[in-house]
């Protein structure tokens, strides 16, 4: 098992966590892009659009918004495609699209706090269960690292459209707001908001 083979009701029976929809997850304050990400998005944005494919939306939308999210915040490190591996016989294990980790160590992670996963088919809600697989992992990563994260955050995203989820003790949110690529600097806020709250 891996991380993409998760259901809603496995994750529910499985590690006993609740699933509650919410409005305004986070709280957030816009953050200025730098001309660099402008005109990257600006460039990227009709090709990944036309392409259409997840690989262009990951290299053209979603990992520049991530590496400029790593400028502002430095003390985060960012992984992708990294391979995952934290409890096998609970089917933690595989390959993550995107973790952020609250360390500046860009070699190994060392305190994963955001899950981001790519919505396949751009299908947000059939993504949840793959990110909050991916968020377990992470909580159970820092449990055995010690290191006292209580809120793991998710996000899954077609790079167009970004939704925000959050695992606290045996609940998880999941924000019915679709934020949008544009503005990105209320993009920028809520990805912000996902690092600066531990």
């Amino acid at each position: 098992m891996a991380y993409s083979d998760f259901t809603q009701a496995t994750l529910e029976t499985k590690f006993n966590l609740e699933f509650v929809q919410v409005q305004g997850l986070l709280e957030h304050e816009s953050v200025t892009a730098s001309d660099y990400l402008q005109q990257t998005i600006q460039r990227n944005l009709s090709l990944a659009i036309a392409i259409n494919t997840e690989k262009a939306r990951s290299e053209l939308l979603i990992a520049p918004m991530l590496v400029e999210l790593k400028e502002i915040y430095p003390q985060v490190s960012l992984f992708s495609g990294t391979e995952f591996n934290v409890d096998s016989s609970a089917g933690l294990n595989g390959f993550c699209d995107f973790l952020l980790s609250q360390s500046a160590d860009q070699i190994n992670i060392r305190a994963p706090v955001v899950a981001l996963v790519e919505a396949k088919k751009e299908d947000l809600n059939q993504a949840i269960p793959q990110c909050v697989a991916s968020m377990l992992a992470a909580r159970i990563f820092n449990d055995r690292h010690q290191n006292n994260i209580p809120k793991i955050y998710g996000i899954i995203t077609t790079g167009s459209i970004w939704r925000f989820l959050m695992l606290y003790e045996r609940q998880i949110k999941i924000d019915l707001n679709e934020i949008y690529l544009k503005p990105l600097e209320n993009l920028l806020g809520y990805l912000g908001a996902t690092v600066r709250s531990q």
